[in-house]
């Protein structure tokens, strides 16, 4: 599996972190920066990272800030992203088997390394459970994606 990872500068601090974690979950890293913590905007990497999953070049996506909201509002403004901000186990998990998440939202300074690796095995490794009743909420939500505004 290919997992595209985007961070802003608040969130550089967890690049190793996230690496390492999702190296030794057994995929392959599509890195889409940021490279310092010089000061950058982070939907610039939401959305790099949407359009990865969006357009099939990555499996999943992670994406990295300060509290973890900002990357995923952005994210989830691309159709056919669906992000998910965790801070914990069950979250984590129930994104993915529940709500199809393919987005992975961390805050680097609401969470330490330690949670933020458990976090990210967690996602990777929990799958959609295809339950009829998560896929008829799922066809609701893609339905939202389609209105046009006004």
């Amino acid at each position: 599996m290919i997992v595209a990872l985007g961070m802003d500068h608040a969130g550089f601090s967890f690049k190793k972190v996230v690496e390492e974690a999702v190296q030794a979950a057994g995929h392959s890293l599509l890195d889409l920066g940021t490279d310092s913590e010089t000061s950058v905007d982070y939907p610039d990497y939401a959305e790099a990272v949407g359009d990865a999953v969006a357009g099939g070049k990555a499996d999943l996506g992670i994406l990295v800030c300060g509290s973890g909201v900002g990357t995923c509002i952005a994210a989830n403004k691309i159709p056919g992203v669906r992000a998910a901000l965790c801070h914990d186990a069950f979250s984590a998990r129930q994104s993915r088997e529940d709500d199809d998440a393919n987005v992975l939202c961390l805050g680097s300074r609401v969470i330490g390394p330690n949670l933020a690796q458990d976090l990210i095995r967690i996602f990777l490794s929990a799958r959609f459970s295809e339950a009829e009743r998560h896929r008829r909420r799922l066809a609701k939500v893609a339905r939202l994606e389609k209105r046009l505004p006004g």
